[in-house]
């Protein structure tokens, strides 16, 4: 399953107020490379890996490998890629300028 997949088989509705999601729904997949997202867990906690490699358009695209010993539910998933990608830690002017450079493709291919 890709990011875009898995953006597309949850309930909209639960997430209605992140600006994120919402900026993912309306992004037009790229082509992609062959990075994947890994989803492990490490001492507890769930790792997201990959998710800041590409323009959101190519992120889309990437496959999530979540490693077989981790039970975790789409929902879960979803809110595990979403905190990875919004860069936890950024203030508000900081997340906004990340923003706008992700969804500047020209910006994204060449920060990437």
């Amino acid at each position: 399953m890709t990011l875009q997949e898995l953006i597309l088989s949850v309930d909209s509705e639960q997430y209605s107020s992140s600006p994120l999601f919402k900026i993912l729904q309306q992004t037009k997949p790229e082509y992609g490379t062959n990075r994947r997202i890994k989803v492990r867990s490490v001492n507890g906690d769930i790792t997201i890996t990959n998710t800041h490699i590409g323009s959101l358009g190519d992120i889309l695209t990437y496959p999530i490998d979540v490693d077989q010993d981790l039970n975790i539910s789409k929902v879960q998933l979803l809110d595990s890629i979403l905190l990875e990608l919004s860069s936890r830690g950024f203030n508000d002017v900081e997340a906004s300028e990340f923003w706008d450079d992700m969804t500047n493709l020209q910006k994204a291919k060449i920060i990437r």
